[in-house]
């Protein structure tokens, strides 16, 4: 693989280290730094004229993040390299998908068009909150499934016990998935949404009493939906709830939320970097890189990645 070339923005520099220690590569010498009044500067310090190259960059807040995907795609487009594949873990502006009300932007559709035009040929992903985001890009996209990785953590627990909910109707498709690999059944908490990061819960639908819950969604924001469906579970009569997330966002106030509810455990991907360990013992830290780097392999060997799905 000598003209497969990795780099990594500053987004989330532990995790493209990770990737490239699975590979056994190097990541790329860029110089990714700031003029005085703050605008970014890229400059790729080596050659790469005719490589396959890879660019680890999540587009979390703040949005210097997504300016940085964007301009180590066109510097490495201007480069002369054989092919960019961009790698983002965490797809942000996802629930921005519609236009559900008047006079909003459809920003998860701009941010296609953004990465589409500024270079890159391929896109590589995990989890996307809308699938059909999927149909924004006119260029290959590679969706991968965190599943098997989080599920590992849930190995060893017991299945007789064990129920899954669903945070909100929306997640209902993605924890079906979870619940049947678990074999085990499926609750729902019937969520209405009055306003951004606001939740009312509605409804229960399902059976956890006596049993060890598990809370599956792709990402947790304030964790107020989570927290208020944990709450819900042990008022049903679960003995214990852990949930369960791809992309902890984990903003506002969330982490204060999470130390207060009755979630045992919270075990989130490192597709986002957590770093505030200390201010919430309950989170637990899964490792993407392993999945990530096998795909980045696999699209440049030419090979299959839907195996990765299993």
């Amino acid at each position: 693989m000598d003209d497969l070339v990795l780099i990594s923005g500053n987004a989330n520099p532990d995790l493209a280290r990770r990737i490239a220690e699975n590979l056994n590569l190097p990541l790329l010498d860029v110089e990714v730094a700031r003029f005085s009044d703050g605008e970014i500067r890229v400059k790729i310090n080596e050659n790469i004229r005719g490589t396959d190259v890879f660019v680890i960059q999540p587009t979390f807040p703040p949005a210097e993040n997504v300016m940085e995907l964007l301009l180590l795609l066109d510097a490495v487009r201007r480069a002369s390299s054989r092919r960019v594949t961009a790698v983002v873990p965490y797809y942000g502006y996802a629930r921005q998908d519609r236009k559900d009300q008047p006079r909003v932007p459809i920003a998860a559709r701009l941010l296609a068009n953004l990465i589409t035009t500024a270079g890159a040929q391929r896109v590589l992903t995990i989890d996307l909150h809308a699938p059909q985001i999927q149909g924004f890009f006119d260029i290959p996209l590679d969706h991968l499934y965190s599943a098997p990785v989080l599920l590992e953590h849930f190995r060893d627990w017991p299945r007789e016990n064990l129920a899954v909910v669903a945070p909100d109707v929306g997640s209902i498709k993605m924890v079906r998935a979870f619940a049947k690999r678990l074999e085990a059944p499926l609750a729902i908490v019937d969520k209405r949404r009055p306003a951004p990061n606001q939740a009312m819960v509605m409804n229960f639908i399902g059976d956890v009493r006596g049993r060890d819950v598990i809370i599956f969604d792709d990402m947790i924001d304030t964790a107020g939906t989570i927290t208020e469906a944990a709450q819900v579970c042990m008022d049903n009569g679960a003995v214990s709830v852990t949930a369960c997330c791809t992309h902890p966002l984990l903003s506002g106030q969330a982490l204060a939320r999470v130390n207060a509810s009755p979630l045992r455990e919270l075990v989130v991907s490192n597709t986002i970097p957590f770093t505030r360990g200390e201010a919430c013992p309950k989170v637990v830290v899964r490792d993407m890189s392993t999945l990530l780097a096998e795909a980045i392999e696999r699209i440049h060997l030419e090979k299959t990645v839907s195996k990765l799905f299993f």
